[in-house]
């Protein structure tokens, strides 16, 4: 299996670890898989802001759902026979999920986010690469996510701040 092709729903369902490291199906579009993950955590946001509505539970979940995330795609890549296959999407999920937590709740703030994080992901700015390049498991592949997650936030900090300077 190539890591353009997309598992089957059979593959899918053969193992928890699957459907969690495939974001429940999502990692399974045949065109951008990243992406609909990345959209697919930002339209559950809201429903597990309803489940977790305390900053704080909300913090621990996402906390256990990234180290969870280190054992879903670590057995998910072996099965799959290659370690960040492009059906894991688990590790834009979860980093997306944080940068959400931590992203001013409106559109225009959120599709930011959005676009920033897809942009980060993809260019693997360091040490996202450094992540990818060096561990080839679950851990490597949920940190370079994180370290996109990263970028995001400081990037939207910075814009933060511009706004509030009123330079516009």
């Amino acid at each position: 299996m190539t890591n353009s092709s997309p598992p089957s729903l059979r593959f899918l369902f053969a193992h928890p670890a699957h459907v969690i490291a495939c974001g429940l199906g999502s990692g399974l579009s045949p065109f951008a898989p990243g992406t609909v993950g990345t959209l697919f955590a930002w339209t559950t946001y809201p429903l597990l802001r309803l489940l977790y509505p305390v900053d704080a539970n909300f913090a621990l979940f996402l906390a256990f759902m990234f180290v969870l995330g280190f054992w879903c795609c670590q057995l998910t890549g072996r099965h799959l026979g290659v370690p960040d296959h492009g059906a894991i999407v688990w590790d834009e999920i979860v980093p997306f999920w944080i940068v959400l937590l931590l992203t001013p709740a409106t559109l225009p703030w959120q599709l930011v986010s959005f676009l920033l994080f897809r942009f980060y992901d993809i260019v693997k700015w360091p040490p996202a690469h450094w992540f990818d390049q060096r561990f080839k498991n679950g851990f490597g592949v949920m940190m370079d996510d994180l370290a996109a997650a990263g970028h995001t936030l400081f990037t939207l900090a910075l814009i933060r701040m511009l706004v509030n300077l009123r330079f516009w």
